[in-house]
């Protein structure tokens, strides 16, 4: 099938609240930016949700042709205790807890994380730089902001004057916050800490004796504040001006507010064209996260060694679970929808195999075509993954119907709906054969054809017995027979 990039595709812009036209700065090449982990901690079903959902933004504009870089930065320094500019920092602390560099954390969770990405499928990101790497270009824009008067250095530290920017430019129009009502409900706590307005956040935090994390600068020993890292390294990988940046919807403000701030002070535009968020994963309606002590590690679900689980989940099985929900709404963690994520996942798969067993025949009953530009439309709608699925699903019952011979497909429409439904179920939504989908993982299909053969020719023979044992056997292995005259048929 050839690619062709059309101009259907519509995201969802946070920014202008609504469907924008994807038009690419310079297309065809694509540049996207998102917000990664920070590397304190094993990864989370929350942590997934980025993963996954940005992982099918990267394959879908790759497979309409698009020249995608995708960067996803690791923060690895700087995200202190309350996400702003007090605290200690995260990895510091974790660090001092478990008596090791701070960079031994940062490697080994980065690391974690990523075989976590790894056993989802999400594919790595063309680039993956680390905050601690760029401290230089963190430095030179804290130096450009200071410069055009949007920043004010106190004690060591240098702090972005939001006041000031906001009487040219509007800080709050990604959230939505009204800045002078913030300013007002606040103007208490002026003049009790270094900062002008309770509001100004830290874009260079001077270093206390005991932090270990720390660099020197013109304004003293310190580290850059939060913020700054995406700032400097979306500017370094993919320009001034690129094409969508993305991330959770907890990060709009004041991470991704801030961010705005920032490029407008330093570079005179706005970072991103485009800003996609996806939404959260809850647990009882509350965020999973951290900070509440509500999470699941991925290591976990795959292990299923966990209070809050029945049994162990598979990666695709998470992968299907993530997917049957739009980025944009919530997805809300229960046992019950884990465990129809692996039957629909399973169906899928068997569909799969079962495609490559159609037999072509003179009239086709199925619509391929029409199938195909359904499956299209959703995802040019703002990636809409859980109606795709429901598309591909209409393939599954058709590919079953012809199956039984109670339906019919040309040899070419046979063709096309193998192409067609690989692309979208491989290729675009990331799903392979997972090895860990059930008990009976480590049993490949041969050799259960080889014990079912075992079992019909005890049968011919009348040995009963053998027969019934083979037949235990693999029903305790998870594997369901049913007879047929012809034999037998078996699936997981």
């Amino acid at each position: 099938m050839s690619k062709i990039i059309p101009n259907k595709l519509k995201l969802y812009d946070s920014l202008s609240r609504k469907k924008q036209v994807f038009e690419p700065i310079n297309s065809p090449n694509v540049g996207i930016y998102v917000c990664g982990p920070t590397v304190y901690g094993d990864a989370h079903l929350g942590h997934a949700r980025p993963g996954i959902a940005f992982d099918i933004v990267f394959r879908y504009l790759k497979h309409l042709g698009y020249k995608v870089r995708y960067v996803r930065n690791i923060t690895d320094v700087g995200h202190l205790e309350n996400d702003a500019d007090h605290g200690e920092d995260k990895i510091a602390k974790k660090a001092r807890l478990e008596e090791l560099e701070p960079m031994e954390i940062a490697q080994n969770y980065s690391d974690r994380y990523m075989d976590n990405m790894d056993a989802l499928n999400v594919q790595r990101p063309s680039i993956q730089p680390r905050a601690s790497g760029h401290i230089i270009e963190q430095m030179e824009m804290v130096t450009k902001i200071l410069d055009k008067g949007y920043a004010y250095e106190s004690n060591g530290s240098v702090y972005f004057d939001v006041k000031k920017y906001n009487e040219k430019h509007n800080y709050g129009k990604l959230s939505g916050r009204n800045l002078d009502d913030a300013l007002e409900s606040t103007r208490k706590l002026d003049g009790q800490d270094e900062k002008r307005e309770s509001v100004d956040f830290a874009i260079w935090k001077s270093a206390s004796p005991e932090h270990i994390m720390r660099w020197n600068s013109p304004w003293g020993s310190g580290f850059p504040g939060w913020h700054m890292e995406c700032s400097a390294m979306s500017a370094k990988y993919l320009g001034n001006k690129f094409d969508i940046h993305g991330g959770g919807m907890d990060l709009k403000f004041p991470h991704h507010e801030s961010e705005i701030a920032q490029s407008v002070a330093a570079n005179s535009c706005e970072p991103a064209k485009y800003w996609m968020h996806n939404n959260m994963v809850t647990i009882d309606g509350q965020k999973m996260g951290k900070s509440l002590n509500n999470f699941i590690t991925l290591d976990q679900f795959f292990s299923g060694n966990h209070d809050f689980l029945d049994h162990a989940y598979a990666p695709m099985t998470i992968r299907f679970f993530i997917l049957q929900a739009h980025y944009r709404s919530t997805v809300d963690f229960s046992n019950e929808a884990l465990q129809a994520a692996e039957k629909g996942f399973d169906k899928l798969m068997k569909a799969a195999l079962t495609l490559n067993e159609l037999k072509a025949g003179d009239t086709s009953t199925f619509d391929v075509a029409a199938w195909k530009d359904k499956c299209y439309a959703a995802m040019d709608d703002d990636f809409n993954s859980p109606v795709l699925l429901a598309h591909l699903f209409d393939s599954v019952k058709a590919i079953n119907s012809i199956k039984a011979a109670k339906m019919s497909i040309t040899a070419s429409d046979l063709e096309l709906l193998k192409l067609v439904f690989n692309i979208f179920v491989f290729e675009i939504l990331g799903f392979k054969a997972d090895k860990n989908d059930s008990s009976n993982s480590n049993m490949s299909g041969e050799l259960i054809d080889m014990l079912l053969q075992m079992r019909q020719d005890a049968k011919n023979n009348k040995d009963w017995a053998t027969s019934d044992k083979i037949r235990n056997q693999l029903t305790e292995l998870g594997v369901t027979i049913k007879d047929t005259k012809d034999g037998a048929e078996w699936e997981l």
